[in-house]
């Protein structure tokens, strides 16, 4: 039996130019606007979330408005924060972990590297912290001191047709998102690419811990998709034209049945 994969937008920011998006770039200044997204796998009566977004205290905090509370985005499916039992966090970035509070009940599958990189040497760098909130990570310890914390040590199985595959790069421990869709192997490449531009001209992101981790992730993410339109970038707008938006849930998309139109990149990610 295959998963639903749906993804759902809580954020948005424009006002960003191409030099925060790509480090080797033919104009910087252009504008490139970015979504912030969570995703939610349904199989009857399972459910597991990819990434909890960030709440109205964060978005106060660093400027950064959202659209809606990630906890809304579940009630169309007649989710309550209090009944999910499983959160995959793809990496402890404030847009991805920021609201692992949220969501009480939940295990959090968390790569062994990342919770060492977030608790490290690493973060007395402001180059290396600056994506990080000390409160999410702190979270991330309570909950690993609640018996709530499921670590992985690279390529694991979460649930049948669900894997997580370590990418590092943009965060040491940063892992995709494999599942078995209708369409085929879908991977929700999180920050492993943000958007399709990057997977498909190998242009990296510009929050980078290790560069070659990161190229070398863009073939990863080819490696492990059915196909090249089947990587679901974390971040870019793009989604939401090439999939087909939800019925009966805003600002939603069904990833599972793959794309309806094509992306606009020659390689790589179509």
């Amino acid at each position: 039996m295959t998963w639903e994969v749906f993804a759902l937008r809580y954020g948005e920011r424009a006002g960003r130019t191409r030099a925060d998006s790509f480090i080797f770039d033919d104009d910087h200044a252009a504008p490139h606007d970015i979504d912030y997204f969570l995703w939610l796998l349904r199989r009857g009566e399972e459910t597991i979330l990819v990434d909890t977004g960030y709440d109205a205290a964060e978005a106060g905090a660093r400027g950064r408005p959202i659209l809606r509370d990630p906890r809304e985005a579940l009630a169309p499916f007649g989710l309550a924060a209090e009944d999910v039992r499983t959160v995959i966090c793809t990496h402890l970035h404030y847009d991805h972990a920021g609201g692992l509070h949220l969501f009480p009940n939940a295990a959090i599958h968390l790569q062994v590297t990342e919770m060492a990189y977030a608790t490290g040497p690493c973060m007395c760098h402001d180059a290396l912290r600056m994506p990080f909130t000390g409160d999410h990570v702190c979270e991330a310890v309570r909950r690993l001191f609640a018996g709530q914390v499921r670590f992985h040590d690279g390529d694991a199985e979460v649930a049948e047709g669900v894997t997580v595959h370590r990418i590092g790069g943009h965060s040491r421990g940063l892992q995709a998102v494999r599942v078995r869709t209708e369409a085929g192997w879908l991977v929700l490449a999180s920050d492993a690419t943000h958007f399709y531009e990057n997977v498909a001209l190998h242009k990296p992101f510009p929050i980078v811990v290790d560069v070659a981790d990161m190229l070398a992730g863009f073939d990863t993410l080819r490696r492990l998709a059915s196909r090249p339109e089947l990587i679901v970038p974390g971040h870019d707008p793009l989604v939401r034209s090439l999939f087909p938006a939800h019925e009966n849930a805003p600002e939603t998309w069904q990833l599972d049945r793959g794309p309806h139109k094509p992306s606009p990149f020659p390689s790589g990610a179509t």
